[in-house]
């Protein structure tokens, strides 16, 4: 899968107007049972309270580790919705370089705000956060227990938890420090201790590794939201979790200030071959101005549309 990155936009609203609009959208009365399957497998030996169900259209895979990349951006997963279904998505985000790689993907990831108005996350700032690689494969994560105040339903708590074992991973397989050949796992901690009920949900302590059936289907990669590209020749890159699939895509179009009007649209199969499995692309010429793409898997027959996701960005 293509590991690329874009600039990062300006900074968005203070920490604690995030805190209220997040801790508003998680309340209890809004998501309980109000989240659509997958749940994802227990995982841990132990389980944490979740099963495993599928829903259609949904294929119950976890993304493939991210490959050792150049760049000192970190990847950071998120949470955003996609119609009734949650799912977690990625940005890469420029990050203090004083602490190490998996660290600081975490701290971005409970104190920054996402890129994509779309996603969310409802991990709070910590007031400790350490991490270290024990062996070839174990990621040791000791967090705060401020870091849990969110209100969550037993099914938002798992993927928070899944969220944090995805960005772990990502940041300690993209910077080299596990191979990513193998399956990598975490040990979640809070100040130090084993079996923290994180959200009041998960059991915590024993090992995680990556749960299927929560990373999106179909995933925008490149260009990131908001982003300024040049004039011309725009390529576009992504990822479907079902290989040889059929995508359908549109571009909206529109000058500064004013609404967005349909200007491209297309059809994209998802790459079948090993090594880019489930990867598309699009190569695009866009003329200056404000837009937004929209990838979805195709509905079968006369069926709509399925798992879209979105992106806006510029041209100048």
């Amino acid at each position: 899968m293509p590991e690329t990155t874009a600039p990062r936009r300006s900074a968005r609203a203070d920490r604690r107007v995030r805190t209220a609009v997040v801790a508003g959208f998680l309340a209890v009365p809004l998501l309980t049972g109000c989240i659509a399957e997958p749940v994802p497998e227990p995982t841990t030996p132990s389980g944490s309270g979740t099963t495993a169900a599928g829903t259609p259209g949904v294929p119950a895979t976890s993304a493939p580790l991210e490959t050792t990349q150049s760049s000192n951006k970190a990847p950071v997963y998120w949470i955003g919705r996609s119609g009734p279904n949650v799912f977690l998505y990625r940005e890469f985000r420029d990050v203090p370089e004083q602490e190490n790689p998996v660290t600081r993907a975490l701290r971005a990831m409970m104190s920054e705000e996402p890129l994509d108005p779309d996603f969310f996350t409802p991990w709070q700032n910590p007031s400790s956060l350490a991490t270290s690689i024990s062996g070839k494969d174990v990621i040791n994560v000791d967090v705060s227990e401020d870091a849990f105040n969110s209100n969550l339903d037993a099914d938002m708590a798992a993927r928070a938890v899944q969220q944090l074992v995805y960005t772990a991973t990502a940041a300690a397989a993209s910077s080299g420090l596990i191979d990513s050949g193998q399956q990598i796992r975490v040990r979640i901690l809070v100040d130090g201790h084993t079996d923290y009920p994180a959200f009041k949900h998960i059991q915590l302590g024993d090992l995680m590794s990556r749960g299927p059936g929560m990373v999106a289907p179909v995933w925008i990669i490149d260009p990131q939201e908001g982003v300024e590209l040049g004039a011309g020749n725009v390529k576009i890159t992504g990822r479907s979790t079902k290989a040889g699939s059929k995508l359908r895509w549109q571009v909206l179009k529109g000058a500064e200030g004013e609404a967005k009007a349909p200007y491209l649209t297309g059809e994209a199969t998802a790459a079948a071959e090993a090594g880019r499995s489930g990867v598309f692309t699009l190569d695009l010429k866009l003329p200056a101005g404000d837009y937004e793409l929209k990838v979805a898997q195709a509905g079968a027959g006369d069926g709509p549309d399925r798992n879209a996701d979105t992106r806006s960005f510029t041209v100048r």
